[in-house]
């Protein structure tokens, strides 16, 4: 047994123990902060826009990834502190508010879809906290004051190479532009037909319809008595493959079907199998069609997310890779001049950024909008993407008209 005096001097050895246990964990976990650059990501990880919320996480997480794997920026590992905003604008303004004002992350990154990542635009606005938005495309968005909001695609992307390949090699006489009553689908189907007018292509007919509806054939009737040769239809990946059945179904064969949003997948040829043979898309990036001089770098970003997600990659998948990759080499930039990583100093970097990377060249305008991102018009061709215009990409003639739905093999 201990008498009172070893007793005394015992627990003084241990608490004298538990300090310098206590000083040796902090110095630890301080040492492990300062290595550690924090990124917010906030994406529709569930609700209604799930599955390209969560295609867009996978992106990002590839781009911190490859980071990461090369030694993290100036020898920091960078941690990516995802949020999802269940595809509800309100609970996107509570992530952004917890990641920019309790977490303290220095950037944000992420995003899908315009009524979410206007709200998180507003709060990283207040914080100071620079933000790369993966998909937005509404005009209004960078038409507002906030210096600190970025994105990586713009409607004009979609809508310039689509117009300039009706004008140049279709010619249609009869065209009808269909649009979802969303705000990007509405302000596209607006600027192609103000485009084609301008370029003496007649419009027909514009249409809007809601996303998701469950009928098409009162539209298809509209459609089959104004004898509509070109349909380009501004919805998305669930109504494309309602509508096209409905089709199929009533036997309107237009000479060409269009949809700039939600084709360009495999998983579409997945559900659609033979008869999505001749439909047209656009695209930005799939795997084998790479911005010029980016081959190898598409090639190991491929190699990288098969590696990670067992899967092929897409390229809603790519959009949330490249406003990562922006963000982290803004970051770099910052670091390299031996400046503090503030979200003022990010911003600067962001604002004179210059990358090649596989889906486009990244570059800003005094707006936040990217200067050189550009679609590709790609038409389904014995169940691979070929690319159709531009001429100088093409990887394929187009074929038009398009066989009618009985006349097809």
């Amino acid at each position: 047994m201990l008498n009172k005096g070893d007793s005394v001097v015992l627990c003084k050895r241990l608490w004298t123990i538990v300090g310098l246990l206590t000083i040796i964990l902090c110095c630890t976990n301080t040492a492990t902060l300062a290595a550690t650059i924090k990124i917010g990501e906030i994406n529709p990880l569930s609700g209604r826009l799930a599955k390209q919320g969560v295609e867009i996480h996978q992106g990002v997480a590839v781009a911190v990834a490859e980071v990461n794997e090369a030694g993290g920026l100036d020898g920091q590992q960078v941690e990516i502190i995802s949020r999802d905003d269940q595809s509800q604008p309100d609970v996107a303004i509570s992530r952004a508010e917890e990641l920019c004002g309790w977490k303290k992350v220095l950037a944000l990154t992420g995003g899908y879809v315009d009524s979410l990542v206007g709200p998180i635009s507003e709060v990283a606005k207040k914080y100071q906290i620079p933000y790369v938005a993966s998909a937005s495309l509404q005009k209004e968005l960078t038409q507002r004051d906030n210096p600190y909001f970025f994105r990586v695609s713009t409607l004009q992307g979609f809508v310039e190479p689509l117009c300039s390949m009706l004008a140049e090699q279709v010619h249609p006489q009869r065209l009808a532009i269909l649009h979802a009553a969303t705000p990007g689908s509405t302000e596209f189907a607006r600027d192609l037909k103000r485009c084609l007018q301008s370029r003496n292509s007649p419009v027909m007919l514009m249409e809007k319809f809601r996303p998701g509806t469950p009928d098409f054939t009162p539209l298809i009737g509209k459609l089959a008595n104004m004898n509509i040769e070109v349909i380009i239809s501004g919805g998305f990946f669930a109504d494309h493959l309602l509508l096209l059945r409905q089709l199929k179904e009533n036997r309107v064969s237009p000479k060409a079907y269009i949809g700039p949003f939600g084709i360009a997948y495999q998983s579409f040829i997945g559900e659609m199998s033979d008869d999505a043979e001749y439909l047209y898309s656009t695209c930005a990036w799939n795997p084998g069609i790479t911005n010029p001089g980016t081959e190898a770098a598409s090639k190991d970003f491929v190699e990288r997310f098969r590696s990670i997600f067992h899967r092929e990659p897409n390229t809603t998948n790519m959009h949330g890779y490249t406003s990562t990759r922006a963000v982290l080499a803004a970051m770099q930039n910052v670091l390299q001049q031996e400046k503090p990583l503030t979200g003022p100093n990010i911003r600067q970097s962001l604002a004179e950024l210059d990358l090649d990377l596989p889906m486009e060249r990244v570059a800003f305008d005094k707006h936040g909008d990217p200067r050189h991102y550009q679609h590709l018009v790609v038409q389904i061709q014995k169940g691979k993407f070929e690319v159709v215009y531009p001429p100088e990409r093409s990887t394929a003639s187009a074929i038009y008209p398009m066989p009618r739905w009985g006349q097809r093999k």
